[in-house]
């Protein structure tokens, strides 16, 4: 990464409001050297419903109006403007594979429920997005 430059930081959290932890999180990435944030939040609604079905639309514009009064707080974390959006994926590597598609990332964040099982059979996301070569920050869930 160049360094006249700012890191590109993803953060994927599954609560639209974050939590003290993840606040603290973007709070020191954004201490230790310039960086922009895009928060991206998975949509809540499960896989299996059809894109075109209503529940994912609604689960997703609430899901956006949680966010929305929560950017005041994650930009004052991050010490400046932060993008933040409410995926159509509703799998967390999904919504941060589309993120990829559309924009480079420097960084990932992560926040969002493990299954316990993933962890053990280390199926966990972080593992997963290792492929990426993309340092990834584990922060407790929401």
């Amino acid at each position: 990464m160049p360094e006249d430059r700012p890191a590109r930081v993803l953060v994927v959290t599954d609560h639209p409001d974050p939590s003290a932890a993840l606040l603290a999180a973007i709070r020191d990435r954004a201490d230790r050297s310039p960086a922009r944030f895009r928060v991206v939040v998975p949509n809540p609604a499960r896989a299996e419903v059809h894109l075109l079905h209503p529940e994912r639309h609604d689960q997703a514009a609430a899901a956006e109006r949680v966010l929305r009064r929560a950017l005041p707080l994650i930009e004052e974390a991050a010490g400046d403007h932060v993008v933040g959006s409410v995926s159509v994926q509703h799998d967390p590597m999904d919504a941060i594979e589309h993120t990829l598609a559309a924009e480079p990332l420097d960084e990932i964040v992560l926040a969002v429920h493990e299954h316990a099982l993933s962890v053990r059979l280390h199926q966990d996301l972080a593992r997963r997005l290792g492929h990426l070569g993309i340092p990834v920050t584990v922060v407790g869930a929401g």
